[in-house]
């Protein structure tokens, strides 16, 4: 009887030990956030899996004893960043001067390295070392801005968010005026370079740019491609930020009924180093930009926008055959040589295609109706 108990106790702790090796051995994900998740989880990840095994993170303090009550800090920086080791100890102490005289100490500041090739991490690392408020978390490879954004959003703890670029464009003493606007009711404030100090090939498209996306989506602030934005946090698990969608965060969080705001701040030339971006973010920002309109605004009314197109193009294709059709039989054309005829039949082809994927979408749309998401302002019970 004693031998078979201590067998079955052994058994039981070697399995014990299996299971937790096991567990050790799997890497776990940050999973990405496409806009209707229903799994509860926050929603700021990249869709793109990044694998923790794949970032490398500085220690953090355990209870935030320099912070706010309760353990959250006041306010949290996000700042992405890609060989940028020049401008990070100017930032650093910029950041720290103005951070400690509106907090109190009461701040963390998330570095995100995006796989830079230079010794932008070491830096962090010693910037750490002296003030543990300021955090690292590394890629392995290059993943873009808004992978860098959605990983800083998942750890911050403050009740304002803040990001900024790495390159000393950005001024940290912009940060208390736009906290004093988030303070008098707004959710987002978004950074507006008034005056800027970029090339006017990096001027040009970039107003063209933003003309186009204040007509799309409704949203008339002047810069979406400013780094320099800050946030209630409560509007954070409304983003999708994946891709390229960073541009867009304003308008997503207008789109969710949060309240939108922007404010001219001051634009430094760079001081170090050379942009990262060319003329071909336009292009992906543009194609982002219909990839948002189609998955976050209308992703639960897809007929509004395949059926609308739809109509249009089978009308137009209706109209000519009609004509035409008018003409045979009066006599004045013969229909075997009017290819015009053939193109409104396939326009009449393609408007239906259309609308027929208009309603496969509804079907599917409202098959995920489980996984809404509303965004509640507050509530009285």
């Amino acid at each position: 009887m004693d031998n078979s108990y201590q067998a079955a106790q052994q058994s039981r702790r070697q399995a014990s030990s299996t299971h937790q090796h096991s567990d050790e051995l799997r890497g776990e994900e940050i999973r990405g956030n496409a806009h209707g998740d229903g799994d509860g989880a926050r929603r700021t990840t990249a869709p793109e899996l990044v694998r923790r095994t794949d970032i490398d993170m500085l220690p953090q303090d355990e209870g935030m004893a320099h912070g706010a009550p309760g353990g959250h800090p006041m306010i949290s920086v996000v700042i992405p960043l890609y060989d940028e080791e020049d401008s990070l100890p100017e930032l650093a102490s910029r950041l720290e001067e103005t951070l400690q005289e509106m907090t109190g100490g009461a701040y963390e500041v998330y570095f995100v390295d995006d796989g830079s090739r230079d010794n932008s991490y070491q830096v962090v690392q010693e910037i750490h070392a002296r003030n543990p408020r300021f955090k690292g978390i590394r890629f392995r490879t290059n993943y873009g801005k808004s992978a860098a954004l959605a990983v800083g959003f998942e750890r911050v703890r403050g009740t304002y968010v803040f990001t900024m670029d790495a390159d000393l464009q950005d001024d940290p003493n912009e940060l208390p005026g736009m906290l004093e606007t988030l303070e008098s009711g707004y959710d987002l404030v978004s950074g507006w370079k008034k005056t800027r100090h970029d090339p006017w090939h990096k001027t040009l498209p970039s107003k063209l740019f933003n003309s186009v996306v204040q007509g799309v989506t409704g949203l008339y602030i002047h810069d979406f491609n400013c780094g320099l934005k800050a946030y209630r946090r409560e509007v954070l698990p409304f983003l999708a930020v994946y891709g390229e969608m960073h541009r867009y965060l304003p308008a997503q969080a207008h789109w969710q009924g949060f309240r939108v705001t922007e404010q001219a701040v001051q634009h430094h030339p760079r001081k170090y180093g050379r942009s990262k971006f060319g003329v071909s973010r336009f292009v992906k920002g543009f194609l982002d930009l219909l990839t948002l309109v189609l998955t976050i605004k209308y992703a639960r009314r897809p007929l509004h926008v395949f059926g609308t197109v739809g109509i249009v193009i089978a009308a137009i294709g209706f109209i000519i055959d009609l004509w035409l059709s008018i003409e045979w039989f009066l006599g004045l054309t013969s229909l075997t040589n009017r290819p015009l005829a053939l193109l409104g039949v396939l326009l009449i082809i393609v408007g239906v295609q259309l609308i027929s994927i208009g309603l496969i979408g509804e079907m599917i749309a409202k098959n995920s109706l489980s996984n809404q998401q509303y965004s509640i302002r507050e509530t009285l019970e």
